[in-house]
């Protein structure tokens, strides 16, 4: 077990403990001691009500090392459950997580479209139903609801700025609306943050504290962790490199700003300028006829992507060009945050993510600043496409099972959650280690 565990702040020794099990995977109430600093009659008691709430199962005996063989626990996944939301003008993405963060089952619905707020809402609400009642899961193992979508987000509810797809969705009361239609509690987070938060937890990087997630869907962001936090900043919108401006002098972005790493490297742009090109445009299947209907930003890229694979040249030079400009980008976030490790994500790059990925590790390789002390690791996330829905599901599990407290330390922390472990003493003994 990592040495991050002690530091991790959480709200209670419960929340700790249960922390600790799920990042572990399987552990000896021995090795939860290690991991924490408690003391042995902590979390023989705090392990003893997560027994008794049906969370954490006793599986057997490790093998023994000259004593008493150690019992083990982990937790028990199927005991509860999160269903956490992408809403995206492209489509609507749903996910069933258990305890531990693994997808029992996921789907995809047509997306916000121009339709109005409220029509969305109630048919998200009729999705989440059926989802859930399709699943077989009792509705009252499921502790909520996590929606994500494209920032910035207000702290407190709603959008406010929006990308230009989004426009009508400014100033309504998302999670408010989504709870109201659900009747479940909902948490609400930019897309970016999400999928940093899902790779954590069950990504490619489970159980790594420290990382950044590039995340490319119809918009760019990333979502920060930092010793195994979601650093999210005064208004939640931490981590916008897709409006860090490369070229002071480039075109207008919808922000407000110009030459913004949304705008020169986004899937807009690349989807612009391959329409702009009649052999790529035909290509790829983007011609349409005079007034006719066009798919998605997301859709397109794709398609833009497909015909690069089948050998079209100039699409594959427009996503090059496209990566180059995020690698700038990237340079950037690693220098700021001495990263050791990036994360590609979101459903743009689960599609384009092996033109991309060589190109991002190419400048980090060449020019990251601390170089000369460590390289910065790139990875394509293999649940790229479904990466924020997943960190939904997760933000209900963490904010439910798992709170953590802002500015409090484990090792700050040991002596009061003592006491308020044993404030209240079991009648029954403590099980051995």
């Amino acid at each position: 077990m990592s040495t991050a565990a002690r530091v991790m702040p959480h709200a209670t020794s419960r929340a700790a403990v249960l922390d600790v099990i799920r990042a572990a995977g399987t552990i000896s109430r021995v090795g939860l001691i290690q991991a924490t600093g408690f003391t042995g009659a902590t979390i023989s008691t705090v392990v003893r009500r997560l027994i008794d709430d049906g969370l954490v199962l006793e599986i057997g005996r490790a093998e023994s090392t000259g004593g008493k063989p150690r019992v083990l626990l982990q937790l028990n996944p199927s005991s509860r459950y999160a269903v956490g939301v992408h809403l995206d003008h492209a489509g609507i993405t749903y996910v069933l997580t258990d305890l531990a963060g693994a997808v029992v089952a996921r789907m995809s619905r047509a997306g916000a479209g121009a339709e109005d707020p409220p029509v969305v809402v109630s048919r998200m609400a009729g999705e989440v139903r059926n989802f859930i009642e399709g699943a077989g899961i009792d509705h009252g193992r499921v502790l909520g609801l996590g929606l994500v979508s494209p920032g910035p987000l207000t702290p407190a509810s709603g959008m406010r700025l929006t990308p230009p797809t989004m426009r009508h969705w400014e100033e309504f009361p998302l999670d408010q609306a989504v709870s109201e239609a659900t009747g479940m509690p909902v948490i609400l987070e930019n897309d970016a943050t999400a999928a940093a938060l899902g790779e954590h937890w069950s990504g490619v990087v489970r159980g790594t504290p420290n990382f950044a997630a590039l995340y490319m869907g119809s918009g760019i962001g990333t979502g920060l962790m930092i010793d195994g936090m979601a650093y999210r900043g005064v208004s939640g919108n931490a981590g916008e490199i897709g409006h860090v401006c490369l070229d002071v002098a480039g075109p207008d972005c919808w922000c407000g700003a110009r030459g913004c790493t949304e705008v020169l490297a986004g899937p807009a742009a690349v989807v612009a300028a391959a329409r702009a090109d009649a052999a790529i445009s035909r290509a790829a299947g983007l011609t349409n006829a005079p007034g006719g209907p066009r798919l998605s930003v997301a859709a397109d890229f794709a398609a833009v992507t497909r015909a690069a694979r089948h050998g079209e040249g100039g699409a594959r030079a427009l996503l090059e060009r496209s990566a180059r400009y995020l690698a700038v980008a990237a340079r950037t976030l690693a220098n700021i945050m001495d990263l050791e490790l990036l994360v590609l994500t979101g459903p743009s790059l689960g599609n384009a993510g092996s033109i991309y990925l060589p190109v991002v590790q190419e400048e980090l390789d060449r020019a990251f600043f601390a170089r000369g002390s460590h390289t910065v690791a790139v990875r394509l996330s293999d649940s790229a496409a479904t990466a924020p829905a997943i960190g939904a599901a997760t933000m209900v599990l963490q904010a439910e099972l798992v709170p953590l407290r802002q500015g409090l330390h484990l090792h700050q922390a040991v002596a009061a959650a003592e006491e308020v472990a044993l404030a209240a003493p079991p009648s029954a003994p403590a099980p051995s280690a």
